[in-house]
């Protein structure tokens, strides 16, 4: 998110994108042959960009991935994306830049979010800083940065019916919530706070409190003191099944506006919905390299 909450930007790279229907249509039987590095910004002139390709647009080493015209890679501790990625409807257009990484250290945590680890949360950088410069009036500036992953060996909607994640600056650090409902009814309650060393340490959880429904009247939630109410300040994508957005909440007496994510699954699951995300993430099989 930029210092100024105006604006933000979002990068995440897929092997087996989760998101799409063509690699849900393919039975998902080979993840390097269903690859992305989808790009959304929010405020005025926002895009998103989610491109589905084929193996063929795949390129990795220890610190660099690529898929096709996009790539992201490690350079003397810094994480450098340079995007080149052509927007999906209404607003079709191309969107190139670099973002600019910097965490201020990594760390070693990581959560298991169902008992026999199938998934798992690995927040490398819960706390960095970003440089946004892409090819658009306004859409140069820094901000508040963070850089984790997810890994899986099912699919999303064979475990979860429904989740929220919530990462929060705070003056030492940043507190991330995960919130999740598993498929058999058990329940993920999960919080940390990470410092700008590094360090993380599990911290006892703040009661929920509910956000409005989005745009889509999917359910949100977050954490916040005893007596305090979170609110959404920035919206940022809404889809029938999934919510992102800037939500400002109360955590330990501090006032904090983080990144708020809410997932439904079992929207997610419905055939119905497939073919409407398939009109905003395209497929593109074949790619060839220069």
């Amino acid at each position: 998110m930029s210092d100024c909450g105006t604006r933000a930007v979002s990068v995440i790279g897929f092997i087996g994108s989760v998101f799409s229907p063509w690699y849900r249509w393919s039975g998902r039987r080979n993840p390097q042959n269903h690859v992305c590095i989808n790009v959304a910004t929010y405020g005025p002139g926002g895009r998103f960009t989610m491109t589905d390709r084929g193996e063929s647009a795949l390129r990795q080493t220890a610190s660099r991935f690529e898929v096709g015209p996009s790539m992201m890679r490690w350079d003397a501790g810094r994480l450098i994306i340079d995007i080149d990625e052509i927007s999906g409807p209404p607003l079709i257009s191309r969107v190139r830049g670099r973002i600019t990484l910097t965490p201020s250290a990594i760390t070693s945590a990581e959560l298991p979010l169902t008992p026999d680890g199938a998934h798992v949360w690995r927040p490398f950088a819960p706390c960095a800083r970003i440089d946004v410069d892409i090819d658009r009036p306004g859409w140069q500036w820094q901000g508040e940065g963070y850089f984790d992953a997810n890994f899986g060996t099912r699919a999303l909607e064979e475990d979860f019916s429904y989740w929220t994640w919530g990462r929060y600056p705070t003056r030492k650090g940043a507190t991330c919530f995960y919130d999740a409902t598993r498929l058999d009814g058990s329940e993920l309650a999960a919080g940390f706070r990470f410092g700008r060393d590094g360090q993380a340490r599990a911290i006892p959880l703040p009661p929920k409190t509910k956000l409005r429904r989005s745009l889509w009247a999917v359910s949100r939630e977050t954490r916040a003191d005893p007596g305090q109410r979170a609110c959404q300040t920035l919206g940022m994508l809404d889809a029938p099944f999934y919510s992102r957005s800037a939500v400002e909440t109360v955590l330990d007496g501090e006032r904090t506006t983080g990144v708020h994510e809410a997932l439904d699954l079992r929207r997610f699951r419905s055939p119905l919905l497939k073919p409407m995300l398939a009109v905003r993430v395209p497929r593109r099989r074949n790619w060839r390299w220069s």
